[in-house]
């Protein structure tokens, strides 16, 4: 009999939740710092990997950032990635759909299209190499205001194109959604679909703020909207998506073991639940791993992993023909080895 390892491995799947400057690994680090004349902080790999524990969500970020200022040229963006989209096929991802948090790279003097460019030729080129499509989502910074994710839209126009949609992500508590209501009018004017981080730290009222002032499509996170049973029953009833990232909740200190991570309760509830994996690099797994995370945790069976699976592409931005030939290689899948 197949193992639940070898299933998850196998499965068809997309990855909904992933921020690129989140997948750059100590090895790469230390050869993109090395070629740009960048001197790191820390020695060695392991050292790097040793700071990796977190106390919450601002505790990574101030490492996050200090990783994500060595990619300066097209070509650091390009190979990392290059690298996360090789790493995501390897684990049976079919399409992936990125964040990019391009204020943390034009504040440092690093030109918008440097990053486009970079992350396009990457995209266009690991489609040729292995199959994996892949959509862009910029997000904007909440620490910071509202003008400066209104000055990163203005930039994103010119590559409409590229991106598929705007998001908002960083720090959570204290910046509630409202802040950047008139940026996601903006950006919705243009046409851009909208996401947003909420009730990952945050409570369920800024979840409340991001469907009602936001209109988003997706919650990413959104853990916390089972402290609200009329939101979770609209969510319910809506079918709009929640991007959970069980690895990232568990390494923030957001939930104390992968015992206590609402995913399960979040499923009987009804709720479109995908699993993703945040940041990979710094949280010890890529999907699979948060897969098998959830699925050692409340033993779940292989229908609610091929479950999942269908999920992952139903709330994807894929068409409505790409979503169906997807789902049908999940149900393909399933009855063959489910």
């Amino acid at each position: 009999m197949m193992s639940m390892e070898d299933f998850i491995r196998g499965i068809p799947k997309a990855e909904l939740h992933l921020h690129i400057e989140g997948t750059f690994e100590p090895e790469l680090m230390f050869a993109i710092a090395g070629r740009n004349n960048i001197r790191l902080r820390h020695k060695s790999v392991e050292e790097i990997r040793a700071a990796y524990e977190f106390t919450s969500l601002q505790d990574f970020l101030d490492i996050y950032y200090e990783g994500a200022g060595i990619l300066t040229t097209e070509q650091d963006f390009y190979d990392l990635t290059l690298a996360y989209l090789r790493k995501a096929r390897s684990q049976n991802v079919l399409h992936s759909e990125i964040f990019c948090d391009p204020q943390t790279h034009t504040a440092r003097g690093v030109d918008f299209s440097t990053v486009m460019e970079g992350i396009h030729r990457a995209v266009t080129d690991a489609a040729e190499e292995s199959g994996i499509s892949a959509k862009l989502i910029i997000c904007f910074l909440r620490h910071l205001d509202e003008s400066a994710a209104m000055e990163t839209l203005e930039q994103a126009l010119a590559f409409k194109d590229r991106i598929i949609a705007v998001g908002l992500d960083s720090t959570e508590v204290g910046h509630p959604p409202s802040k950047f209501r008139r940026v996601f009018d903006r950006a919705r004017s243009e046409g851009f679909l909208t996401v947003a981080h909420a009730g990952e730290e945050g409570p369920a009222e800024y979840i409340r703020q991001a469907l009602d002032l936001l209109k988003v499509s997706r919650i990413d996170h959104g853990i916390h909207c089972l402290d609200d049973r009329a939101l979770t029953e609209e969510l319910a009833r809506r079918r709009i998506p929640l991007t959970v990232c069980p690895l990232s909740n568990l390494r923030l200190r957001v939930i104390d073991t992968m015992e206590s991570h609402p995913v399960r309760e979040m499923m009987r509830s009804g709720l479109m639940v995908t699993i993703n994996s945040d940041d990979p690099a710094y949280f010890g797994g890529y999907v699979n791993e948060n897969y098998l995370a959830v699925a050692t945790a409340f033993g779940m069976t292989k229908e609610d992993i091929g479950r999942l699976a269908k999920n992952s592409f139903t709330a994807s931005f894929l068409s409505r023909q790409e979503k169906d030939r997807m789902t049908a290689k999940v149900d393909e899948y399933m009855k063959q080895y489910g």
